[in-house]
């Protein structure tokens, strides 16, 4: 297998015809630049805002699934339907450009259907090891003060909202593997950066976009985000993390939706 097809390698010259470094290096900013890399800048301002606000940050909430419409369901759930579906765009224009680089589209990064089972099963053992940790870190990190109150859900008691939290984890889930550990890493790797840089990038793009939440919500992602790409590198799929992180949101949104204001150890405001 070639270096360039290797996830987060890559020699950076590619086949003949292939886009040059200055082609991906612009394009790679234009990807971020409309997707994770805008919503890191936005979660630093937010940061900076949740910082110098009079009192503790697990005071202060991030809502992370809010209604747009309050007292109009349908309006509602056409926002809520647009906002998850724009925010896939960045995703196909991913599979547009690897398609143009015939790399195969999204299967060039393992976002396919060839080993449905393998992401799966994959994905609930990740899932089942991260999801528990991250509650605890959540928790204590709210504790000492260096975290906001993290809502996952704000959304009216209609019949759409369960179906609305599930297909916004889902688009989290694809969205962030797929452009911050398939694409990015291969993208790194073809402009030469060593496997070591591409990892400290990806983890720390994946940190930096969930700021919002305070110091915890940075650090914790930053580990993920190692992880993911040590496992990215050691299966070359995307398809698992999919899989793993789509499993933590649905348990972290649905799960909230059911237990808030049920159970005492759940933060709610």
């Amino acid at each position: 297998m070639a270096d360039a097809d290797v996830p987060g390698q890559g020699s950076g010259t590619g086949r003949e015809g292939a886009p040059s470094r200055s082609i991906l290096r612009s394009e790679t900013l234009i990807v971020l630049a409309l997707s994770l890399g805008a919503s890191a800048l936005s979660a630093l301002i937010s940061f900076v805002g949740s910082v110098t606000k009079p009192g503790g940050l697990k005071h202060q909430a991030a809502t992370l699934n809010a209604s747009h419409a309050p007292g109009r369901p349908w309006l509602d759930l056409a926002w809520q339907l647009f906002g998850i579906a724009t925010a896939l765009v960045p995703v196909a224009l991913v599979a547009h450009l690897l398609l143009r680089e015939r790399a195969g589209g999204l299967r060039a990064v393992g976002f396919d259907r060839r080993r449905p089972g393998f992401d799966l099963s994959r994905g609930v053992g990740i899932a089942a090891v991260i999801g528990g940790s991250g509650l605890l870190l959540y928790l204590g990190a709210r504790a000492a003060g260096a975290n906001l109150t993290v809502v996952p859900e704000a959304l009216p008691e209609v019949w759409w909202k369960i179906p609305v939290l599930i297909a916004s984890a889902v688009q989290n889930a694809v969205l962030e593997e797929v452009v911050v550990v398939g694409y990015l890493l291969r993208r790194l790797g073809q402009l030469g950066w060593s496997p070591m840089a591409a990892l400290a990038a990806s983890s720390l793009l994946r940190g930096s976009y969930h700021l919002y939440q305070g110091i915890g919500g940075f650090f914790g992602n930053m580990v993920m985000g190692v992880l993911f790409v040590l496992l990215y590198r050691r299966w070359g799929r995307v398809g698992p993390l999919v899989a793993a992180h789509a499993l933590i949101d649905i348990v972290a949104f649905v799960g909230y939706a059911v237990l808030a204001g049920h159970v005492g150890w759940l933060p709610t405001r």
